[in-house]
């Protein structure tokens, strides 16, 4: 196990936890930058780390533009002093007039929803005009991960018109996200956003024809968003990259980040000469993909059995050098969802102690 991990106060710190390191945590940060070629058009995702904290890392580096997923994380951000929030996901229901109410209440920030379906427009439309507020709207544009969005064609088009119609509402651009793009293979990667982006342009050059205004481009994830950052007119939108996780990483050596979150975990009993098991439960790490759901960095040959709520069980090769008691460190394999699983996180400084503790500010819905 890389030492650099390793917490000299760790017997302070409850188990199962999450350890955020803030060294790497800002290498990560400096690095995403260093790739984006600076802050400007960057617009990294909060989904990850949900931390006003890591927010004011971020804007401390110059970053001003964020993209969220949810309510919640939309009003930390404008909490935060965050002056262009964009909410990449489609808002129905109640969430129309809580997004609605954000924009009265928070008239420094800028609110930007996305639609792929003219009824959801309206509705926003309706909300927005009838609160006397204005809210800019993306369109959601499929290029290929065929989850949200509008295929290119004439019901594209005549959406994106029906927003520079409606009151209340302003055509903001397109947002396109190709979470399908993780070839492992760079230069495929290279050429399937290419492919993204020329669908993406060609489409804005028959909205700009109709005399459509398209401000803004919103394209890349984690993975394929060092292929956008080349492209000036595409605000590349990144989140996995401030904490990293296993799965990502085995993937893809070819991008530069490192681990800065990872999750505490203790032995709780050695049943057998071969077997321990851990209170890292799927309450406490995320229970996706299927199969192995992290690395226990300093568990040399364990796999990964059964897996309940507040238990992991470890097929060891031989536990007699191992205590009940003993910390695991754990490199999870989708660290996305883990920081939504606890209500706060230890920080870990650059002399391996731990000193402070950061809230999960928009781990909850409501």
């Amino acid at each position: 196990m890389d030492p650099r991990y390793l917490v000299a106060n760790v017997d302070d710190i409850p188990s199962p936890s999450m350890l955020v390191y803030r060294e790497r945590l800002r290498e990560n940060i400096d690095r995403t930058l260093a790739i984006a070629g600076g802050p400007k058009r960057l617009r990294p995702h909060v989904k990850t780390h949900k931390m006003r904290t890591v927010i004011e890392m971020q804007r401390e580096a110059g970053i001003s533009k964020f993209k969220c997923a949810t309510v919640f994380e939309a009003k930390m951000l404008a909490e935060t002093g965050v002056e262009d929030v964009f909410v990449a996901y489609q808002m129905v229901g109640p969430n129309i007039g809580r997004l609605v109410d954000l924009t009265g209440r928070f008239p420094g920030t800028t609110f930007r929803a996305m639609v792929d379906d003219r009824g959801a427009a309206e509705a926003l439309s309706a909300a927005a005009s009838g609160a006397g507020v204005t809210i800019d709207v993306l369109l959601d544009f499929d290029v290929g991960l065929h989850r949200t969005g509008i295929a290119p064609g004439q019901k594209a088009l005549e959406l994106y018109a029906l927003l520079d119609r409606l009151p209340g509402v302003t055509p903001g651009g397109i947002h396109g996200y190709d979470g399908h793009n993780h070839q492992v293979d760079i230069e495929e990667r290279r050429q399937a956003c290419n492919a993204a982006l020329d669908a993406v342009r060609s489409f804005q050059a028959r909205l700009e024809s109709r005399g459509l205004p398209v401000p803004r481009r919103v394209m890349g994830g984690s993975i394929s968003f060092p292929c956008y950052a080349p492209a000036e007119d595409v605000e590349p939108s990144p989140g996995t990259s401030v904490f990293w996780d296993w799965g990502y990483g085995q993937r893809f050596p070819d991008l530069p980040f490192e681990a800065a979150a990872l999750l505490l975990s203790r032995i709780i009993s050695i049943p057998t000469a071969t077997r321990v098991t851990l209170d890292l439960g799927n309450k406490a790490i995320a229970s996706d993909p299927a199969g192995q759901r992290g690395i226990a960095w300093n568990l040399p040959g364990a796999r990964p059995g059964q897996h309940n709520e507040e238990h992991w069980v470890m097929d060891c090769p031989d536990t007699s050098d191992l205590a009940v008691g003993d910390p695991i460190y754990v490199f999870p394999t989708h660290v996305c969802p883990c920081a939504a699983l606890h209500r706060q996180v230890y920080v870990i400084d650059g002399d391996g102690r731990c000193r402070e503790q950061w809230s999960v500010d928009a781990r909850d819905r409501e």
